[in-house]
């Protein structure tokens, strides 16, 4: 019998490839090294977490309503309202998703029709471009550039450059990743000016909102931020288990019914027990200091590895927020950032990630001499991590 002529794809996933995170992970295992390129951590979370997991499991076992279960949407609503300083309704305005990566495609399937345009703060976590393209929507980019400093500067001239009646969305991160840029009040209070002038929404991804070294302020939080912003956040990076995928969106009502429209029809509802575990931790890890310990360890992990760059060939632009550590590979003489990562998982016996991959095609020249290490890891590898890569000076 004769296969199908068809291709086997769509269009749509036809530029597609292999993620950037199973290729080096793949490196990695192949070499035996040290695995600083896949940002999740490789020590176990905290005591609470797996005890409220373990209680969820005697609960409720059925399907979750489609907004999210009471208790975690009540938690959400009463955390992030504090932070916000207004008064969330757990349903109006809260809606829970498969982890941060299912919010953003809800959103780009909600609110982005074909030909709509939506700005992308580049270098972007990775799923940014594919979920604007496979909603139909055209990705425009604007990178943030490096300072002398070691900061990274977003030129808000060239934002208002690319909005026009077609800007739908502008995709935001804060804390960043993978740069680890916090954004100001200032910049913030610029774009949600552009997106009152051009009549578009912001998206602002604040996942890693609880590993922030210098304050974070909620892009909803500025004047005029609330009315136009889906804010989104997740337990994976501030409880170490990214394997939950348990995360959410908070706004204003019409935005959160539009999400919802849209999340309905791609998962229906987000595992109950998780959902219960969830909305327990929350409520510890905001009433018992958790949020300033794992804000402390990730800033001891920060100096730990930066200490070990420092003493290598890379300069390490020091990050504000977020585990990830972009550096300056250009002293070690490789043509670009992706020769210098297929070859040191061999050379050197520690894995990382090429910025480039997270740059559009007409910008990743921007990348070329730069390396993004994830310090998520155990105090001991990171020491490992830091002797090997001095071992190339």
């Amino acid at each position: 019998m004769n296969g199908s002529r068809r291709r086997p794809g769509s269009r749509r996933i036809a530029s597609f490839g292999e993620t950037v995170f199973a290729t080096y992970t793949r490196l990695a295992q192949e070499h035996g090294a040290i695995n600083l390129g896949q940002g999740f951590p490789d020590f176990d979370p905290p005591s609470f977490v797996l005890n409220a997991y373990r209680e969820a499991t005697t609960g409720s076992q059925q399907y979750a309503p489609v907004p999210g279960l009471p208790a975690l949407t009540e938690t959400v609503a009463a955390v992030h309202g504090e932070s916000l300083g207004r008064q969330l309704d757990p349903v109006a305005n809260v809606q829970v998703t498969v982890g941060a990566t299912e919010a953003l495609f809800a959103i780009m399937q909600a609110m982005v029709d074909p030909g709509d345009e939506v700005i992308i703060v580049e270098p972007f976590y990775d799923s940014y471009p594919a979920d604007v393209v496979m909603a139909g929507g055209i990705p425009i980019y604007v990178p943030l550039e490096p300072t002398e400093s070691g900061d990274w500067s977003l030129d808000l001239d060239a934002v208002r450059q690319v909005c026009s009646d077609r800007t739908r969305l502008l995709l935001l991160n804060t804390p960043h990743n993978p740069t680890g840029k916090v954004f100001g009040a200032e910049e913030l209070d610029a774009l949600i000016d552009l997106a009152e002038s051009f009549d578009f929404h912001i998206v602002s991804d604040e996942v890693y909102e609880h590993i922030a070294f210098e304050t974070h302020i909620p892009t909803a939080s500025r004047p005029g931020g609330w009315n136009r912003t889906l804010s989104i956040s997740s337990l994976g990076k501030t409880f170490s288990i990214t394997g939950w995928k348990i995360g959410w969106a908070i706004g204003p009502e019409p935005l959160i019914q539009a999400l919802r429209g849209a999340h309905q029809w791609i998962s229906f509802a987000v595992a109950t027990p998780l959902q219960a575990a969830a909305a327990t931790m929350l409520r510890q890890g905001a009433d018992d200091g958790y949020f300033s310990e794992v804000r402390d360890l990730y800033l001891a992990k920060r100096e730990r590895i930066v200490r070990g760059l420092s003493n290598s060939p890379f300069r390490p632009l020091v990050p504000a927020g977020s585990y990830f550590v972009i550096a300056d590979s250009s002293a070690l003489g490789y043509p670009d950032d992706v020769a210098l990562c297929l070859d040191l998982p061999k050379r050197a016996r520690v894995a990382a990630i090429p910025p480039s991959a997270f740059y559009s095609e007409g910008h990743r020249e921007l990348a070329r001499h730069l390396v993004r290490f994830a310090f998520c890891k155990e105090d001991e590898a990171l020491d490992r991590a830091g002797q090997r890569l001095q071992s190339l000076n």
